[in-house]
């Protein structure tokens, strides 16, 4: 499959809803800030991941590059347990997660592979709709996730018995009965989905990144808590819901990709 796929460059994106300045400090002093049960907590995903690692084989982890991701692939690394690690490069990443992309691959010890879209259902698309067609509408937008990330998604996870995500409780309303072990796709995909960091808060996703030096996206410091493709992911603006800088333009209803969402019963 070729490396090269069409870049997406927004030509009329939506005004950010609020403005915001800089931070003073980085994110590592900013939120790092750990729940009393923390260390229990830290335990419990080290177990989990054990567990995933020794019974759910072949298994992967799927990472955007977000602080919670960069913690689970430290904890993989840290632990030194058979399990890759998986990127969607969607063709329309910021430079700085791309720059953590190349970083990251070249010192992991887990192995980490990169799935790309098709090229020419990117070119397709954009030339039939147009690079702003997110911001016309829903379907658009959901259609453009489709091509740069679930089908890629679909060829990741092929074969696999499990993956593991970097999905939190608190992140968003839509998320927040996240289960430790999510087995909703075993009958259907035969896959289970281990989401270790389910009960993390933010302030101890950044306690660990703090206490263990690990390296992430620089975006986070600049008020970017959630981070997708560039033409769909703003800054956040102090009181904002965690996600409210991905697809702002839409309702809060609507603000999944179709990574994680659950089958219709």
């Amino acid at each position: 499959m070729s490396d090269t796929t069409a870049p997406l460059t927004a030509t009329s994106e939506p005004a950010a809803a609020s403005a915001f300045t800089p931070q003073a400090l980085p994110a590592t002093q900013l939120h790092a800030k750990p729940s009393a049960t923390f260390d229990a907590k830290l335990a419990e995903t080290e177990a989990l991941l054990r567990r995933a690692a020794a019974d759910f084989q072949p298994l992967t982890q799927a990472s955007s590059l977000g602080a919670e991701d960069v913690v689970i692939t430290h904890l993989i690394n840290a632990l030194a347990l058979d399990i890759p690690v998986f990127v969607l490069e969607t063709g329309a990443l910021h430079p700085e997660t791309l720059a953590l992309l190349e970083r990251t691959a070249q010192t992991s010890r887990a192995p980490v592979k990169v799935y790309r879209p098709e090229p020419e259902a990117v070119v397709q698309f954009v030339s039939r709709e147009g690079a702003d067609a997110m911001y016309r509408s829903i379907a658009l937008r959901k259609a453009c996730c489709g091509i740069r990330k679930m089908e890629p998604l679909g060829r990741a996870l092929q074969g696999q018995k499990a993956w593991i995500t970097g999905l939190r409780r608190e992140q968003s309303n839509a998320r927040a009965e996240v289960p430790l072990i999510d087995t909703a796709e075993v009958a259907s995909k035969g896959l289970t989905k281990f989401n270790p960091l389910a009960d993390w808060t933010w302030g101890d996703v950044w306690h660990y990144i703090a206490t263990r030096g690990v390296d992430y996206n620089p975006l986070h410091d600049q008020f970017f808590p959630s981070i997708g493709c560039a033409p769909c992911t703003r800054a956040i603006s102090l009181g904002e819901d965690f996600r409210a800088g991905r697809w702002w333009w839409e309702s809060e209803a609507a603000k999944e990709c179709g990574l994680h969402v659950k089958p219709q019963a």
